[in-house]
């Protein structure tokens, strides 16, 4: 991850925009008593669907038990 100062964000604020959101690479942004990171839309909107998944155990053990069911069973299940 990048660090950048508050100061030099500033100054390029609408170039690191762009970037972040076109290459989805987080920033941290410093300054002089805390920081902040700026995420694409993208990588918050999986952050948070995440954290949803992880904070539903039905659904996450759904989603596990998926992701463990053999391929052959998930094709039997298909019309086509």
């Amino acid at each position: 991850m990048q660090v950048m100062n508050a100061t030099k964000f500033r100054e390029n604020l609408f170039s690191i925009i762009e970037n972040v959101g076109k290459y989805n690479e987080p920033l941290c942004i410093t300054g002089k008593n805390s920081e902040a990171v700026l995420l694409s839309l993208e990588d918050y909107n999986n952050l948070i669907a995440t954290m949803e998944i992880n904070s539903n155990p039905a659904l996450k053990r759904k989603i596990e038990e998926g992701l463990n069911t053999p391929l052959k069973e998930c094709l039997s299940a298909c019309s086509w």
